[in-house]
């Protein structure tokens, strides 16, 4: 046989990694599979951790750039979407058998929190109908708001908090 017939039928193998190498990458494409970072690579670190924090926090980005024109514009939409929200809210919330004050909660703290940490601008944040059923009828299986509310409240408020715990790891993990 000629060497070219033999190399025709030689497997090469990959040079052997490092299992630090390897769990480098596997962590990488699991947790950012699409590399986010890749655009700054070669920038100095101070300008890696600027641009690392505002890709997880993303009103770092924006807000040195806002102004008072699209602050008027932005405070119309609030108190138009406010309008809806409030009395949307408050009736979720009976949905859910919880006291109409933390329907009025519900409406305003997760806007705000999106503000800081979400980069969508066409996205409606807030209460669900269907959530609010499922969480009555899933709290409602243990214990009802009229045997014991305190119980029933902390219930309701443990499941949410798991909830938004679970969320927010997930949009910290991509």
């Amino acid at each position: 046989m000629t060497r070219a017939h033999e190399s025709a039928h030689e497997v090469s193998f990959a040079t052997p990694r490092s299992f630090a190498t390897v769990l480098k990458s596997d962590l990488k494409e699991t947790f950012f599979p699409d590399d986010p970072f890749h655009q700054f690579r070669d920038e100095p670190l101070s300008s890696r951790t600027k641009k690392a924090i505002q890709y997880f926090v993303p009103i770092f980005g924006w807000l040195p750039k806002y102004n008072l024109r699209l602050f008027k514009y932005d405070l119309l939409a609030g108190i138009t979407i406010a309008s809806l929200a409030i009395p949307q809210g408050i009736s979720y919330a009976k949905l859910a058998n919880l006291p109409a004050i933390i329907g009025l909660y519900s409406s305003f703290v997760p806007p705000l929190v999106y503000a800081v940490f979400g980069s969508s601008k066409h996205l409606a944040v807030g209460t669900v109908a269907a959530c609010s059923l499922l969480i009555a009828a899933t709290i409602e299986e243990k214990v009802t708001p009229a045997e014991n509310l305190p119980l029933y409240l902390s219930l309701v408020f443990t499941a949410t908090l798991f909830s938004g715990l679970l969320q927010t790891a997930m949009g910290v993990l991509r």
